[in-house]
């Protein structure tokens, strides 16, 4: 295989308008390195590395391959230049095989192909790569963790000699990160490929990275090597002057005389019918986080549309306080239960109304000054406007207005206003999915503290969650769900990441 490339940009800048989303950024990546690249959501991260790639053209600053100035006109002109980008999302042709997406992705495929020159030509090519796949197999039938292998694969057959990684392990199993991560790790130490990977998991870049740069507001704002500087030294370059939440510590052992939620016999399928859920038994205490931990598609999200009242159960039972539970709205009030959905601005929001009228959905049918909630004549907007000011200061949303529509805030501050709506009144069960998906550092660490704060407040938590670092970190037990099923559970003080990353990947 041939050498590594080296990268460096020097005075990259990019606008868009007069806001600048890069500026004068200047790295270098020597050939055979392993570098990452830190930075809070909006920081220029994805920015700089599309003008890498040739989605943009900068405004000004340049790109050095190899020590020589290159002009990058657009992904194809990436590829000639040896340069390759596995994306956060699998671009591959789900119908067809592993070798037909390899084959249809080269610049000079013939318009009639031969399949047998051609595998032969992919198994001499297979024989030099670290992974094992099945290219005979449809994508379609592939597990996240060999689709990820898929586009690596990809990219090296199309003789990619850097390559940008874009949150690579955000799919797959502990256990799969590793060896990704450690084989592409074991070609740049060989000097065969350079890696540039995106991450917000500073375990991964402690374990994999040599170097690491971070940008802060499209500017750099520091760097170094992976091991002379520490983590919350990291999180200091990423965040500025801003100080990190820290995780509350847990206050009060879970209550075993208050189950507050309990799951039965539970079977449900999804609108499709095609992914079926059957939960034998599910408790959970009063002042207890449980964590449900498993590689998407797994069933995690047909038992939260289960407990938000999204789909009815076929058969079972769910309780709640020990009476039973719909997932209505009446009875989410009574039970002061609340639900916080993935991706809250599609699941929990009206993303055309305002802040203000998102976060009063709880409220605005109820007398504030009613002890009995019982309903409003008109409706209060001044009340709304001064409660929403109110959380807004308290959960530190950033917001142009309370007026300003929802969908026009960031990811960690529709998510902030959604959980001051949430968790404001008393809550009894908390049911959180994926609560950090795609959020920066700072929001991960508030979100985080809030979660903790609630069960400390009496409140029993379930936390679903395809992010195992979340799940260790948050829980006081773990129950790892696999096709439709609760198939393990460890106290979180006892867990094993390996054991419980084989049952997510369903070695049971």
């Amino acid at each position: 295989m041939s050498a590594a490339l080296s990268l460096e940009t020097v005075g990259m800048t990019k606008r868009f308008g007069a806001f600048a989303a890069l500026d004068d950024v200047s790295i270098k990546i020597e050939g055979g390195g392993f570098h990452a690249l830190l930075g809070e959501n909006g920081a220029g991260k994805s920015t700089l590395v599309k003008c890498v790639m040739g989605f943009y053209a900068p405004t000004a600053g340049s790109i050095l391959v190899d020590n020589r100035e290159v002009a990058i006109a657009g992904p194809k002109a990436a590829q000639a230049h040896g340069l390759g980008m596995v994306y956060q999302h699998f671009t591959l042709v789900l119908s067809l095989t592993g070798a037909e997406n390899l084959v249809i992705a080269r610049a000079d495929v013939p318009r009639l192909i031969d399949w047998a020159g051609e595998r032969a030509a992919l198994a001499a090519f297979m024989a030099g790569m670290p992974f094992r796949l099945d290219l005979d197999r449809p994508v379609a039938q592939l597990s996240a963790g060999e689709k990820q292998k898929l586009e690596i694969v990809k990219q090296l057959y199309l003789k990619a000699r850097f390559l940008i990684l874009d949150e690579p392990t955000s799919v797959l199993t502990p256990s799969e990160a590793e060896e990704v991560l450690g084989l592409l790790r074991g070609m740049a130490d060989a000097g065969a490929l350079t890696v540039l990977m995106i991450s917000h998991k500073f375990r991964e870049v402690e374990t994999f990275a040599r170097s690491f740069s971070v940008l802060r507001r499209g500017q750099l704002a520091g760097g170094g090597t992976v091991g002379a500087v520490s983590r919350d030294d990291m999180a200091a370059m990423m965040m500025g002057e801003r100080r990190v939440r820290t995780l509350a510590a847990r206050a009060g052992a879970p209550d075993p005389a208050r189950t507050m939620l309990q799951l039965e016999g539970l079977t449900a399928t999804d609108p499709s019918g095609l992914r079926r859920i059957a939960i034998e038994s599910l408790r959970i205490q009063a002042r207890e986080i449980v964590g449900i931990a498993g590689v998407s598609g797994n069933g995690q999200k047909e038992l939260a549309d289960v407990l938000g009242g999204q789909i009815r159960a076929m058969a079972g039972r769910v309780t709640v306080a020990g009476a039973p539970y719909a997932g209505t709205r009446a009875e989410s009030r009574a039970r002061r239960v609340r639900f916080i959905p993935e991706e809250p601005l599609r699941n929990a929001c009206a993303p055309l109304m305002s802040v203000a009228e998102n976060i009063g959905f709880r409220t605005f049918d109820r007398r504030r000054e009613d002890a009995a909630g019982r309903p409003a004549i008109w409706l209060d907007r001044g009340a709304m406007r001064r409660r929403a000011h109110d959380l807004i200061a308290r959960f530190g949303v950033k917001t142009a207005s309370a007026e300003a529509p929802i969908a026009t805030l960031s990811g960690g501050n529709v998510q902030r206003a959604v959980l001051a709506r949430e968790l404001t009144d008393p809550v009894d069960l908390l049911i959180v999915v994926n609560p950090c998906f795609g959020l920066d550092f700072a929001a991960v660490s508030d979100i985080r503290s809030r979660i903790v704060a609630a069960r400390n407040g009496g409140a029993a938590v379930l936390l679903i969650s395809e992010d195992l670092d979340e799940i260790l970190e948050l829980s006081d037990r773990i129950l790892v769900m696999s096709e439709g099923r609760l198939v393990y559970e460890t106290p979180a003080a006892e867990a094993e990441t390996a054991v419980i990353g084989r049952h997510m990947a369903g070695h049971h």
